[in-house]
């Protein structure tokens, strides 16, 4: 299955992203080819949900912050990339449900566990919504570090200036077995920040030296 809008575009995307932001893609072999999937990324732009949908050739459900949706044009762009509204500031019961009835589906879910962009580039808090699903049903947690984003976008400015940005898929995490629930979630929402954060903090060159061979 795939993203149809998203797929008639993908080729522009990546090249627009590569020539005006120096996209580069790190660590795709780690994304599941099959079977259901919750992708974590940090947020830092706007563009981050295309932008790191790029190489995942499989239809990508998009949990979004339910007041994106009373935008006029963007709540038609995000609902034709399979977004659906989440309450951030509360438990949203009707978005856990369908986030389930996808997962079960075998589908990938992308959550940004931030829950909203970063106002200055560093990871923020990580809320704990995505990581109790994939506890509870047993799927993989994909990180994702997206690194140059924030200096390219930052909040306040109108369009992105060009830039250097990287996105590295990390190998995914599994929910810890034999473990309550809620400490399993617990667990692979530190597993996941670390991660990240990690990454975040490498060397430019290092990160991009674990680019696939011929990507």
């Amino acid at each position: 299955m795939r993203t149809p809008v998203l797929d008639a575009v993908r080729p522009a995307v990546h090249a627009l992203g590569r020539a005006w932001l120096g996209l580069d893609l790190v660590g795709v072999e780690h994304i599941p080819p099959s079977g259901p999937l919750i992708v974590t990324p940090n947020h830092q732009t706007y563009a981050d949900p295309p932008l790191v949908t790029i190489p995942i050739r499989r239809r990508v459900y998009y949990m979004a912050w339910n007041r994106l949706f009373d935008v006029p044009g963007l709540a038609w762009m995000i609902r034709r990339l399979r977004a659906f509204p989440v309450e951030i500031e509360s438990s949203d019961a009707r978005a856990t449900r369908e986030a389930v009835r996808l997962l079960q589906a075998g589908h990938v879910l992308m959550i940004f566990p931030e829950g909203e962009r970063s106002r200055d580039g560093a990871i923020g808090r990580f809320k704990p919504g995505a990581f109790r699903l994939a506890a509870s049903l047993g799927v993989p947690v994909l990180p994702v570090t997206i690194r140059g984003g924030h200096e390219s976008w930052p909040p306040g400015r109108m369009l992105p200036r060009a830039g250097r940005v990287t996105i590295t898929y990390h190998r995914p995490l599994q929910p810890a077995a034999g473990v309550e629930p809620r400490q399993a979630a617990r667990e692979l929402s530190e597993r996941a920040w670390t991660v990240i954060r990690s990454a975040l903090e490498q060397p430019l060159a290092q990160t991009r030296a674990l680019r696939s061979p011929g990507r």
